[in-house]
């Protein structure tokens, strides 16, 4: 494997997390680990996917991780 594999990995890794993390009712989906782990995750497998150039991955990565902010904005308010 190589850094954009690993950066790809790390940041799905945590995408998984917060969704186990919620199914398993240890967090809430308005809980900030759960909104911290989807934009760090999403943030980190769209940076991959851009390194990769792989254009579906961007898009999917890219949507996740604005939504995840403005969620995180909205908490914050």
């Amino acid at each position: 494997m190589n850094l954009t594999d690993w950066i790809g990995f790390i940041g799905v890794a945590l995408i998984l997390l917060a969704y186990i993390l919620n199914v398993s009712n240890r967090i809430s989906n308005t809980h900030m680990a759960f909104i911290l782990l989807n934009f760090i995750g999403a943030s980190t497998a769209c940076f991959a996917s851009v390194l990769l150039n792989y254009w579906p991955f961007i898009i999917l990565e890219g949507v996740w991780a604005f939504v995840s902010l403005l969620t995180l904005f909205r908490f914050k308010k």
